[in-house]
């Protein structure tokens, strides 16, 4: 769990820096990415990496109330990703070290084979999260684990009818049909 967390990180770390290069094509369409990206990247800690800190450490709850509200807040400026890139960017690396040290700490205490499973389960819960923000969702389980699947089908159709792109991957594809 620790290395993939760490390599979604250094992908919006990436994104960022791209988004803040005025040189950038595309600059909306780098946003979208960012924002699809990070959406899905904090609804999957909400759901596996958040319930086993509050678990398997003393003051897991309230670490991860902290992070929650944090998460929240998060949201709310990927609403409009390319409005302040700097203070996103300041943001999402806070995030990145506060998350670091949850996980380091879960570690601790945390048999590897349940990391193993538990970075299983965060990129599974990645594929149907939502791609657009929804800071005022459920951030907990079990109501987080209902409303995310049916909240990303939603954003992915969408995304499907709008032609927007929400892979790293899709920054670089051409399409070439009008749906996508």
């Amino acid at each position: 769990m620790i290395d993939v967390l760490a390599a979604e990180h250094a992908t919006l770390a990436a994104l960022c820096a791209r988004l803040a290069d005025p040189a950038t094509a595309r600059p909306r369409e780098v946003a979208d990415v960012l924002a699809a990206t990070a959406s899905r990247h904090l609804c999957a800690e909400e759901q596996y990496l958040y319930p086993a800190v509050r678990a398997a450490l003393p003051d897991g709850a309230t670490l991860v109330e902290r992070e929650i509200a944090a998460d929240r807040a998060l949201r709310r400026a990927l609403r409009r990703p390319a409005a302040d890139p700097a203070t996103l960017t300041s943001e999402l690396r806070r995030h990145a070290e506060a998350v670091t040290a949850l996980a380091a700490a879960l570690a601790a205490v945390t048999p590897p084979g349940d990391l193993v499973r538990l970075g299983n389960r965060v990129e599974v819960a990645e594929e149907a999260a939502p791609t657009r923000p929804h800071p005022d969702a459920p951030a907990r389980p079990p109501w987080n684990k209902i409303t995310d699947p049916a909240l990303g089908v939603c954003d992915r159709v969408r995304d499907v009818l709008t032609g927007r792109r929400t892979h790293p991957d899709d920054l670089t594809r051409e399409y070439r049909y009008p749906l996508y």
